[in-house]
């Protein structure tokens, strides 16, 4: 009797332990992220001659990082640093980690600084470098190598558009309507949708293209923390705001996520991410991987097309709340999260996106993980069979990554894939 209550308790015991002996542990994370709040791309003469009056000065030039944009990216930095702690991928305190993160930032200063600022705040006082190319060299890893066959985007965008463009335009009529009341119509917006060549890239013309250009420069505005008459002529309002930046969410779906596009421009990207992942799950140094075996973080500071051209020739969907669906803010982010069962020591991949949400960015409020940005688990289509812990397997979410790059598009230091890959 003794000896069958012994055995019954040391069984409970293991009963007990088990689920925490075979519990996922992550083990390495890629974070693309767009870079945060800038300033208007264009200047402010030519803004001003798009609305019925002069646009607000932002105290830095055409497409910088403002200010109040690199705190952000300063916070963001904050809470994923408390993340990544929280689940032991690195500690708390200390810089012992710090040779263990990788940043690679485009060579544009709104890209440079928002690594510089998530180096300072993933690891404060760590000194973490942040790697990029030499000062006015592109940067292949964020604008893509090749370039895609003119006739086939042409033909893309326009089997994408379908034969009724004006149903396009009466669906979103109404936010068209919205943006020329903020503008206060000085802006020519024509009822035409027109897509063509322009040298060898395809461009479309029309409300959409200018409508994606001042409702994305009116969500930084409002991101920006600029208030009062200052803020889209005292016209501008949250509501209003969500309305007209349904001609960005069209504009981006056509133009960035139309698979042979997305492709196009990003399966470099795409290419270098999966390699990074091949080497944390090997161990060992594979080409075209990003950081060094034992890196344990890899941050890519890049740009909003970045992000669609992922979600495009994926697949992914996201509809974070106040936003857009597949919308893509300053500082929004897609995560590529490795892990490792402790029992059986397979790997599985989970996506995650997040964002601030409008509101936290105008306020500049500090996240945590009691108070965090808004987020949003990623389903990876081909990957349907999650492992218990909810993710995609390794192997397939491998398959199904290589399968939507086109090598045609990449560099040719991933030319011939390795072994692992097939």
């Amino acid at each position: 009797m003794k000896s069958n209550r012994l055995f019954a308790i040391v069984l409970c015991a293991l009963i007990a332990v088990w689920p925490l002996a075979a519990a996922p542990r992550l083990v390495y994370v890629v974070i693309v992220t767009r870079h945060g709040v800038r300033a208007p791309t264009w200047d402010t003469a030519r803004l001003n001659q798009c609305s019925a009056e002069p646009w607000p000065e932002w105290g830095v030039p055409p497409g910088n990082l403002t200010p109040h944009g690199r705190e952000l990216i300063r916070l963001m930095g904050a809470y994923y640093r408390e993340w990544l702690a929280s689940e032991h991928l690195i500690r708390r305190d200390g810089c012992q980690d710090a040779p263990h993160i990788y940043i690679r930032a485009d060579k544009d200063q709104r890209t440079l600084e928002t690594g510089r600022a998530f180096a300072e705040s993933i690891a404060p006082g760590c000194g973490i470098g942040i790697h990029a190319q030499p000062e006015g060299e592109s940067d292949p890893l964020f604008s893509g190598v090749g370039t895609p066959d003119p006739e086939r985007s042409l033909a893309a965008v326009r089997d994408r558009l379908g034969p009724g463009p004006q149903k396009l335009i009466a669906d979103h009529r109404s936010a068209l309507d919205a943006l020329q009341f903020i503008l206060r119509g000085r802006t020519d917006m024509p009822d035409d949708i027109g897509v063509s060549l322009k040298g060898k890239s395809v461009e479309l013309t029309g409300p959409f293209a200018a409508g994606s250009t001042f409702s994305e420069n009116l969500l930084l505005e409002y991101a920006n923390g600029i208030a009062g008459a200052a803020l889209g002529w005292g016209r501008l309002t949250r509501e209003n705001l969500n309305h007209v930046l349904e001609l960005h969410a069209v504009y981006t779906d056509l133009m960035r996520r139309t698979p042979y596009l997305a492709r196009a421009r990003g399966s470099n990207l795409l290419a270098h991410v999966l390699r990074s992942m091949q080497q944390a799950a090997s161990g060992k140094s594979i080409a075209g991987a990003l950081g060094h075996p034992g890196d344990v973080l890899l941050v890519l500071s890049g740009h909003d097309t970045n992000l669609s051209n992922l979600s495009g020739m994926l697949g992914l969907s996201w509809n974070l709340p106040g936003y857009q669906p597949d919308d893509t803010p300053p500082g929004g982010a897609l995560i590529f999260a490795l892990w490792r069962d402790s029992g059986t020591g397979r790997f599985s991949v989970k996506l995650r996106y997040l964002a601030q949400t409008l509101d936290q960015m105008r306020n500049a409020s500090p996240l945590s993980i009691a108070a965090p940005p808004a987020s949003q688990d990623v389903s990876i289509p081909g990957c349907e069979r999650a492992d218990p812990s909810g993710g995609c397997p390794w192997e397939t979410a491998r398959s199904v990554l290589q399968k939507a790059i086109d090598p045609e598009f990449t560099s040719r230091e991933l030319h011939p894939p390795d072994s692992e890959t097939h």
